[in-house]
C-alpha cells in the first residue's frame, strides 16, 4: 500500500474520510467538527507548519494522518502534534492506522523534528512509541480535558527532557475544543 504526501487535487476525498470515519465512529457533530478542522488545515496552514500523509489502495483512500507545528516559546526544539488520524471504517482492524503512523513518524525523523506529540488514547498511541507525559512536562495550548491522553516521543537518540515555556499550536487547532 502506498503512502503519499501529496495532497494536491486529494483535498475533498481526504476531508470526506475525515468526516464519515469520526461520524461513523463519534456521530454526526463531531465528524463535522474534524471534516473542519482538515480543511482548515490543509487550506490554511503554511506548508512548513504540517505534515500530510495518506494511505491508497486500489486507487481508494483509506486513511490519514496530520502533524501540526506546535512552537514552545522558550524552546528551541522542533515539535509536532498528531492530529486528527482516520482509517476508513471498511479497512479498521488491518493495521493500516500503525503502518501509517510508523511512516509519518520516520519521515518526521528524517525531516529533523525532535519531539511527536498526540492527545489520543493512550493504548493505541503506544503501539506507535507515544508515552504519557504531564502538561508539567509539555504545556498544551489549552487546558486538557482528559489529561490522561497527553503523550508523546522523543525521535531523536535521547530521552525526551521538559519543553520550556507556553505552548502555540496552528491556527486550525487553536481552538479549546479540540484539547
Amino acid at each position: 500500500m502506498p503512502f503519499l504526501t501529496d495532497t494536491q487535487g486529494r483535498e475533498e476525498a481526504i476531508i470526506e474520510l475525515f468526516r464519515t470515519t469520526f461520524t461513523a465512529s463519534e456521530g454526526a457533530e463531531e465528524g463535522t467538527l474534524i471534516g473542519d478542522l482538515v480543511r482548515n488545515l490543509l487550506a490554511n496552514t503554511e506548508e512548513q507548519d504540517r505534515f500530510v500523509f495518506i494511505a491508497e489502495e486500489n486507487g481508494a483512500l483509506i486513511g490519514g494522518i496530520l502533524f501540526s507545528r506546535l512552537t514552545y516559546e522558550q524552546d528551541q526544539r522542533t515539535v509536532f502534534v498528531l492530529a486528527p488520524v482516520a482509517v476508513a471504517t471498511d479497512q479498521q482492524g488491518q493495521g493500516i492506522g500503525q503502518r501509517l503512523l510508523n511512516h509519518g513518524l520516520a519521515a518526521l525523523r528524517g525531516a529533523g523534528v525532535d519531539i511527536a506529540m498526540t492527545y489520543g488514547d493512550p493504548g493505541y498511541y503506544a503501539k506507535v512509541g507515544f508515552r504519557p507525559i504531564s502538561e508539567a512536562d509539555a504545556p498544551a495550548p489549552f487546558k486538557l480535558k482528559h489529561p490522561e491522553g497527553w503523550l508523546a516521543q522523543s525521535l531523536r537518540d535521547r530521552p525526551m527532557t521538559p519543553l520550556q515555556g507556553p505552548s502555540r499550536c496552528v491556527e486550525a487547532l487553536n481552538d479549546p475544543v479540540f484539547w
